[in-house]
């Protein structure tokens, strides 16, 4: 019977960054065929790392990008409480929901013209996590889409909004289109 040059009765050992190993012909002498460590690994990346740069290649650090514009401060409520908030948001999507209790503390019918806000823009401003204390309930916004345009009052918040999504009472929904759409795309800035 003839054996292997290499052995198979042991399973390599995992590769690290540092050492990596090598089948190596079994000897008489060897109960193991993974003794030996590749010696030249570390030589040959410095080498090839010389090479490269002194070859006029160089390697950059990933791009980051670039900072958001600063937002002009808009006061709220109190006279010495102000919060930045982004003017305008462009290709929101605008959904609309049955109204009842908001989060902003109040119940609300389906036929007011109002708005919850994204999760992501509404909890930033909600002190100790109690939503009723929210500086920007009650806050006003002027919706866009299908060339229409509604005004709204802040009283909710919607935990399935995207960033910059918004989700409307049936009534001021209807003035941009047919709730039967469901979604649109639009635009809002606040008044």
């Amino acid at each position: 019977m003839q054996t292997s040059r290499f052995s198979s009765t042991r399973k390599a050992q995992p590769v690290t960054s540092r050492t990596r190993w090598l089948p190596v012909p079994r000897s008489k002498n060897s109960g193991d065929a993974y003794e030996t460590p590749m010696l030249f690994q570390p030589i040959l990346t410095s080498t090839l790392s010389l090479l490269i740069l002194s070859s006029g290649f160089t390697i950059a650090a990933p791009a980051t990008a670039p900072a958001p514009a600063p937002s002009t401060p808009i006061a709220i409520c109190e006279a010495s409480s102000t919060e930045t908030l982004d003017p305008r948001f462009f290709s929101s999507r605008i959904t609309w929901y049955y109204t009842g209790l908001g989060a902003c503390g109040g119940i609300s019918n389906d036929g007011q013209l109002i708005v919850a806000l994204n999760h992501d823009q509404f909890d930033p401003s909600t002190p100790n996590g109690n939503p009723n204390r929210n500086s920007l309930c009650g806050r006003r916004i002027r919706v866009n889409a299908n060339g229409r345009s509604v005004t709204v009052t802040l009283v909710d918040r919607c935990a399935g909004c995207p960033y910059g999504g918004l989700d409307l009472s049936p009534a001021a929904f209807s003035a941009l289109a047919s709730t039967s759409v469901g979604v649109l795309q639009g635009s809002w800035d606040w008044v």
